[in-house]
């Protein structure tokens, strides 16, 4: 099994803020409780839950959740689209003879949704894992490389015992993504490639 580069999904390799934001919109309409769309926009990255709890008592979040995940497919998919250098920088993975692996809090079937809509072929896919959660799924899939958005992925990434390089295109700052361990911080996709060049011809130097 050849080495393997791990991504997050949401703004990471896709933005799915227009759609998720209507999937809270249909929320509130079906539900009658007010989301601020906007807002929970503007901070994805955790789990579902943890977002929808800011909204909805205790006793309904479970409901919310589900709900919410039968929204999904028809508001939040169509109008998703690629991170800028999301297309280059898995073609680049895959030019270095590696694998691409996408791990995301995201559940796995609506994570599959995303990339089959926008052609992003993702070799092994695990959802529904978040920080310290996604670490055990970067060490069975080989991933030597995790690259996210958010201070938690640079969590997973150092629990799993590998570099994570962070990009500046989510919630969490430059600072945060380095203060959270991160060996690289990029401003998006668009450097990967040669950021990929320079690290995997270390890798394997390193380890011939």
């Amino acid at each position: 099994m050849s080495g393997a580069v791990g991504f997050d999904l949401d703004m990471t390799l896709i933005d799915s803020r227009p759609g998720i934001r209507e999937t809270y919109r249909a929320l509130t309409a079906l539900t009658g409780v007010h989301v601020d769309a906007d807002l929970a926009v503007s901070r994805l990255g955790p789990p579902l839950r943890t977002e929808l709890r800011h909204w909805f008592a205790e006793e309904a979040v479970e409901e919310a959740v589900t709900t919410f995940r039968g929204l999904y497919p028809d508001h939040a998919v169509t109008p998703s689209r690629p991170m800028p250098g999301a297309v280059e920088a898995l073609a680049a993975v895959r030019a270095a003879g590696l694998r691409v692996v996408v791990v995301t809090s995201k559940l796995g079937r609506l994570a599959r949704l995303h990339l089959d809509h926008l052609g992003l072929r993702a070799d092994e896919l695990a959802g529904d894992l978040f920080a310290e959660g996604k670490a055990s799924a970067l060490v069975e899939h080989g991933v030597r490389w995790y690259v996210g958005d958010h201070a938690a992925d640079m969590v997973a990434a150092r629990t799993a015992g590998v570099p994570g390089i962070g990009l500046i295109t989510g919630p969490c700052s430059e600072r945060e993504l380095w203060e959270a361990g991160a060996s690289h911080v990029l401003s998006d996709l668009t450097t990967f490639p040669a950021l990929l060049s320079e690290i995997a011809v270390g890798s394997e130097r390193s380890s011939g």
